[in-house]
């Protein structure tokens, strides 16, 4: 079996947006949906690590796009895995037409935890090591890397949403690609008429469930670059942690 997975989409038109062109969040959908594609087929995907309670955790999340699939568009999502450590491991992705055009790429870093404990747990535990039969170290991700999303502290509170059923998946937290689409929300039809997001990055700090209240604060910190932080507030102890942080490039 080829270390690199690739698999076939179609940009079906109730995944695009006004422009015609696929959202953000549904292509990190099918990212995701490669991705346990790809690890279930080489033994250690999520149907598998359930049945010893462990899974798989997104940790951080770039994806850099020139072009954005547009309706009815076939495309091809590969996947690999870069590099494997005790606790985390690197997934990249290209998304290309199949033809030699290529729409974009994206990065992204994972951890394996312990589903009852939620703790860390070692990849290395796992088949012994089997991971590292599959890494692929020569094949080229040219976008950075994400890092730390820093800000300066002058952010702004600019909307509140209390988390809802729709909002969770099967691990009974908050879905990693609604924080993505509750994102994408702060800025109007109108301002995306304008502009194209080129980048989005997004860190996983904490995990966020029903009955929390989530709260949204941005900042700008260049010329169409905007940082934005996520919080969420226990309504019973009115406690306030913060969940994750996103970097945006138009």
């Amino acid at each position: 079996m080829n270390k690199i997975g690739k698999y076939e989409f179609i940009a079906e038109p109730f995944h695009c947006d006004f422009s015609g062109r696929m959202f953000l969040g549904h292509l990190g959908n099918q990212m995701l949906n490669a991705a346990d594609f790809h690890s279930t087929d080489r033994g250690f995907g999520m149907k598998y690590l359930m049945t010893i309670k462990r899974s798989w955790v997104l940790s951080r999340l770039a994806i850099e796009m020139e072009e954005m699939p547009a309706q009815y568009d076939h495309f091809t999502i590969e996947t690999w895995v870069e590099s494997a450590m005790k606790i985390f491991t690197s997934r990249n992705f290209c998304v290309s037409d199949g033809q030699g055009k290529v729409y974009g790429y994206g990065r992204s870093i994972w951890a394996m935890i312990d589903t009852e404990t939620r703790q860390p747990s070692d990849i290395y535990a796992i088949d012994n090591g089997a991971i590292n039969d599959w890494i692929v170290d020569d094949k080229p991700c040219p976008i950075e890397k994400g890092g730390r999303v820093k800000m300066s502290g002058n952010d702004e509170l600019v909307r509140s949403l209390d988390v809802n059923y729709n909002d969770i998946d099967i691990n009974g937290h908050v879905n990693s690609v609604k924080y993505i689409e509750h994102v994408l929300d702060l800025w109007d039809i109108a301002w995306y008429r304008e502009h194209r997001l080129k980048r989005f990055e997004i860190a996983y700090v904490a995990e966020a469930h029903q009955g929390d209240k989530m709260g949204f604060y941005r900042e700008q910190i260049a010329d169409n670059e905007y940082c934005v932080r996520l919080t969420k507030t226990d309504l019973l102890l009115q406690k306030e942690t913060e969940v994750c942080r996103c970097r945006l490039v138009f």
